[in-house]
């Protein structure tokens, strides 16, 4: 098994962690995973976003993010872990 590294010799896991089939578990269909990862992924976004301005409006992280970790990729171990709820249609 080979591993790919990054530019600063960190591990590239990308979609495979999470896998996608445990993702899948948790919605209704892939695009709900996508529709619904990319949304938390924005608040997060949000979330730092605003740490400069001094408002509290979104939610950060819910889990412990890694350094440089996308928002992306927090949204979607957020949804793995169980720390959030998809409801059809939001």
């Amino acid at each position: 098994m080979s591993t790919t590294l990054g530019l600063h010799g960190d591990r590239l896991e990308g979609i495979t962690n999470p896998p996608i089939d445990d993702l899948l578990e948790r919605v209704s269909s892939k695009y709900a995973l996508a529709i619904f990862a990319a949304k938390r992924a924005r608040q997060i976004n949000d979330y730092y976003a605003q740490l400069g301005e001094g408002l509290l409006e979104y939610v950060g992280p819910l889990v412990d993010p890694g350094t440089r970790e996308k928002p992306l990729s927090i949204a979607l171990r957020e949804i793995h872990s169980g720390l959030l709820e998809h409801a059809e249609g939001e």
